[in-house]
């Protein structure tokens, strides 16, 4: 909560809750914290019931259908007013019937399960003990829509929903193939825009406001086959690509000493380089670029390759843009010295979502970074402090990871908010249940401590947003594309 607070970036517990129970007093609602933690406490049970029904239930991207049935069951069984699932197949669950809209965002397509040997327990199956919820999809994300289901169950249960206010929960999909497309959909096709949205990626115990941005790059070499017999006949595309893929090691590993041909993207963090962002990019963390893919043409085994491609996962900080990314390829050595059959290029997306609908987009996927002081980003905290305190809390399994550091702080993976505040503005924090950590890991878990926690603070969050969908909360937002 912002009133006219000094310094509202460092506020504590007990000054949290007397503001609040002030400002509620004078208000139609009374803030009871104690009911709303016991409420959370209460749905515990549902919660877990309802998240290992949808670990049950594989989900990867595109393949969303029974997950997607089985939320919009519940959203109906809980007492949602408004439930329906778009053409994309994201489902859509309203309370209330305001016209400001607070919503809370979850993904709920996950990836594969890799090489099961890797498992030491069905992915699907799962399992729980007193404290742990083991299964695909745990943590990365589905319980976050767990826990934001019955954080709004409690909102209507406690009367904590604004007169004026209409609570959005979404449960999106396609996010694993290409983060934030539902969201371009939801905004442009369905026409949505709220005034702020909670993402409930898992968060470690934090509230993040922010993280790096990424996109996906093409390299494409070509030669001449010939014989293997005779290679110096034929021009091999591997052998040359061989040099572009150390030129993308040594920019991923490079210093940015003066005497580099190759300065490593760590340059972003030092201000000679980046003087605009250098402190957003110590905040998020330096970018990084890896080989993810390759592929070839070849003529057949006895054969010199007339053909390689590589893909590049490319991580972006504050200060670097897509058109950057793509420069500093083209400008690598080895790309310019092989420049007549080189082509560097930014994927495009288009695979069909389970309904079968496909919606193109280039694979670009903005950096962000939100105020620690705006409005949606205090609500959050605000809501943590008068409810658990002030530093992170969690499992006791959990906490070797948690204690020590920041309660607001930002994810190291991208997120849907990469179109909800890269591309459109629309404020975006975060706070969800479970570890990115666990994130496409074998034998993924997630917390019942987290449920409980989420969905509390989530319940807490609408009265205490003070903002007017105004405000200037944007810290860093990388530019857009011509497509944006």
């Amino acid at each position: 909560m912002v009133s006219d607070r000094e310094n509202p970036d460092r506020v504590s517990a007990d000054e949290t809750i007397i503001e609040v129970a002030y400002s509620m007093q004078k208000g139609a609602v009374i803030m009871d914290f104690e009911a709303i933690r016991a409420a959370a406490k209460k749905y515990e049970p549902d919660m877990v019931r309802f998240l290992r029904d949808m670990i049950a239930i594989p989900s990867e991207s595109c393949e969303e259908e029974g997950v997607i049935h089985r939320i919009e069951k519940e959203m109906k069984d809980v007492g949602f007013d408004e439930v329906y699932v778009d053409p994309e197949g994201n489902c859509l669950g309203f309370m209330g019937h305001g016209s400001r809209i607070y919503a809370f965002d979850g993904h709920i397509d996950t990836v594969g399960i890799g090489n099961i040997d890797n498992w030491k327990f069905d992915p699907y199956k799962g399992y729980e003990n007193d404290t742990e919820i083991g299964g695909r999809g745990g943590s990365d994300q589905e319980g976050g829509i767990a826990a934001a289901v019955y954080g709004a169950r409690i909102m209507k249960d406690l009367n904590l929903i604004p007169e004026d206010v209409k609570i959005l929960v979404t449960a999106t999909v396609q996010e694993e193939d290409c983060d934030g497309l539902c969201w371009q959909y939801i905004h442009k096709e369905d026409k949505i825009t709220p005034e702020f949205v909670i993402s409930t990626e898992p968060t470690d115990g934090g509230i993040y406001r922010g993280h790096r941005g990424r996109m996906e790059i093409r390299v494409d070499m070509h030669g001449v086959s010939c014989h293997g017999s005779a290679p110096e006949r034929g021009d091999n595309a591997i052998i040359k690509m061989a040099e572009v893929i150390e030129n993308i090691r040594d920019l991923n590993e490079n210093d940015d000493a003066d005497d580099r041909e190759i300065k490593g993207l760590v340059k972003m963090l030092n201000p000679k380089y980046n003087p605009d962002h250098y402190e957003d990019a110590r905040f998020l963390g330096r970018g990084t670029c890896t080989i993810s893919q390759i592929y070839f043409t070849s003529p057949s085994r006895c054969a010199v390759a007339d053909g390689c491609s590589i893909s590049i996962d490319r991580r972006m900080t504050a200060g670097e843009t897509y058109e950057s990314c793509l420069e500093e390829v083209r400008n690598l050595p080895a790309c310019k010295k092989y420049a007549k059959d080189v082509t560097v290029s930014m994927y495009m997306y288009d695979r069909p979502a389970w309904t079968g609908l496909k919606y193109e987009t280039e694979c670009y996927f903005p950096t962000w970074i939100n105020r620690e002081n705006a409005p949606h980003v205090q609500a959050l905290a605000d809501a943590y402090h008068a409810l658990f305190g002030e530093k992170r809390i969690g499992a006791a399994q959990a906490m070797d990871k948690r204690e020590g550091r920041p309660l607001i702080d930002k994810w190291t993976f991208s997120t849907n908010c990469v179109s909800i505040q890269g591309r459109f503005g629309i404020p975006c924090a975060g706070f969800g249940p479970g570890a990115e950590s666990q994130a496409h890991a074998p034998n993924e878990i997630t917390y019942k401590q987290d449920l409980v926690t989420c969905a509390a603070v989530y319940a807490a969050v609408p009265q205490l947003y003070k903002g007017t969908g105004k405000e200037d909360v944007t810290e860093f937002r990388a530019p857009g594309t011509d497509r944006q």
